[in-house]
């Protein structure tokens, strides 16, 4: 089955949850901005969590069908339509041949995400189909979707293809994604002191906690600009690169905090004033340019039972949607 581009949009790129193992060597981890979407996307249509979809960012991404395929749409409500009509989010769906599935703009959060029943069918780089286009590597030929592409989907199982048969009319049920995922344009940060959190002035370890910051417009994959509260070192200091990850929370000369997203690099020199907890980073992804972010103080052992309680409802989700659709 394949499915051919339409137009692009904006940024349209394959990803799954990452390519890990070899961030030592400075491979990049990329994956899903919001893998939380993506995995549930994934479990609507009986792939695997981790299978590769479609991350769609902002606006314009129109696709043909040229199969009968079940699909899912998830993350942020960019107004997807089928032939014009309104595409149901947050459930399994059928697309019918020749139909045009289309993505207008960013109504509420920034990024969609498509799952394919029997995934995108592309081959794996370093154990990853996921995109990461400054090396060129994984996704649709390391690089994003472009007018004219046509890449193909995997064999639907079993129950996928009994559900395309099915699903004449569109499900009355559909996932509560509220209790994990925030979408809306303001949003509070849950975050851990970072190692270097001590070396800042007193005023700017307030300044993170107590002001607003907002998303700039220079933000992408790699990293969440912010602009507020300059934030200050107490006295300059020499720091050797050390490893970073998703979330980390860097601030370089200007003051200006920058927070590490799914395509950072694999180590950084600046001071790091916290780290956001895993939890969070779903919700952070589909902040828009120009939102807005208040940055809240969390233990270690606070995080830890957000992650838990997360991936408890996630399973929670699985097992709900292999009985409705059993």
């Amino acid at each position: 089955m394949t499915v051919q581009v339409l137009h692009p949009g904006l940024l349209t790129t394959i990803q799954d949850l990452g390519r890990f193992g070899s961030q030592q060597y400075g491979v990049i981890a990329s994956g899903a901005m919001d893998p939380y979407s993506l995995r549930i996307a994934n479990l609507l249509v009986g792939n695997e969590q981790g299978e590769g979809a479609l991350e769609v960012t902002l606006m314009g991404t129109s696709l043909a069908f040229q199969q009968d395929r079940l699909i899912a749409i998830t993350g942020g409500d960019l107004r997807a339509t089928i032939d014009g009509e309104r595409a149901p989010m947050w459930r399994p769906i059928v697309v019918r041949e020749g139909s045009v599935l289309t993505f207008d703009y960013a109504v509420h959060g920034c990024r969609a995400y498509v799952a394919f029943a029997g995934g995108i069918d592309i081959p794996k780089v370093m154990g990853s189909k996921s995109t990461y286009m400054r090396a060129g590597i994984g996704g649709f030929n390391g690089r994003a979707l472009q007018k004219g592409d046509i890449f193909h989907c995997g064999e639907m199982g079993a129950r996928s293809q009994s559900l395309v048969c099915e699903l004449k009319d569109p499900l009355s049920w559909s996932v509560n994604y509220h209790t994990l995922l925030n979408v809306e344009q303001t949003q509070t940060i849950r975050v851990l002191k970072g190692t270097e959190f001590d070396r800042f002035e007193k005023k700017s370890q307030q300044a993170l906690f107590t002001e607003s910051y907002t998303l700039t417009t220079n933000s992408d994959r790699m990293g969440s600009r912010l602009e507020g509260a300059a934030l200050s070192l107490r006295e300059e200091f020499e720091l050797l690169s050390e490893g970073v990850t998703y979330g980390t929370i860097q601030v370089p000369p200007n003051g200006q905090p920058i927070i590490l997203m799914a395509d950072r690099q694999t180590t950084g020199g600046y001071p790091k004033i916290g780290q956001v907890m895993t939890a969070d980073l779903p919700s952070l992804a589909q902040l828009r340019p120009g939102g807005a972010i208040q940055f809240k103080e969390v233990s270690l052992e606070e995080a830890e039972k957000a992650f838990i309680r997360n991936e408890r409802i996630i399973q929670e989700i699985k097992m709900a949607i292999q009985l409705v659709t059993s």
